[in-house]
């Protein structure tokens, strides 16, 4: 016991002064969490208006959840056959989703003309994913996956992720983690939805 005592007190210091540094370290600079992003009824008709008949039914779907799962999902890939498809999957338990959605909800205003995009929440309370998207409404809808069987079939490591379909529809990539900003969001639409 007496060889093991140093190790022991050891340990207990250096345990002392992580935990004290820990409490003395400054914030992180990391992205902020948005509490709200709202969206004009007037940006919505400039933005949005005259699209195709199957991109404004999804706009007509707006921040609603659908349900299905994944043959929901599915069934909606197929009816959307002849446009890029962009699916973000997200939760309102995961900050980087949290800090993504104004991205997608910027970025389906100003493709949702071209290109449809779907969300799907993964693994989520749903009066929690309510309450989020009232702060921060999407123009798509999205697809209740709280068995997370859509998330395994994409056999995704985390949320946010987000599919790409190409108009043939074709899945073309993953892009599994957060999309930091609207630049590498568009650059990845044009790459594999639009190409």
């Amino acid at each position: 016991m007496r060889r093991r005592l140093p190790w022991i007190l050891g340990t207990i210091a250096l345990a002392a002064v992580v935990a004290y540094g820990l409490s003395r370290a400054p914030e992180s600079k990391g992205p902020k969490q948005p509490t709200k992003s709202k969206i004009s009824a007037q940006e919505l008709r400039d933005k949005l208006g005259g699209a195709p008949p199957a991109l404004a039914a999804l706009h007509r779907q707006a921040n609603r959840f659908l349900p299905g799962k994944r043959a929901g999902l599915r069934a909606r890939l197929r009816e959307l056959r002849g446009h890029p498809v962009v699916i973000n999957v997200w939760g309102s338990w995961c900050g980087p989703c949290r800090v993504e959605l104004p991205i997608f909800q910027r970025a389906s205003l100003d493709w949702g003309r071209r290109v449809a995009f779907l969300g799907v929440d993964s693994k989520d309370n749903r009066e929690s994913a309510e309450r989020l998207l009232a702060d921060i409404p999407m123009t798509y809808p999205s697809f209740d996956d709280s068995d997370a069987k859509i998330f395994n079939g994409y056999k995704l490591f985390a949320a946010p992720s987000t599919v790409y379909y190409d108009a043939a529809g074709k899945h073309t990539y993953i892009h599994q983690g957060q999309y930091l900003d609207r630049q590498q969001l568009d650059a990845d639409i044009r790459r594999y939805a639009l190409s």
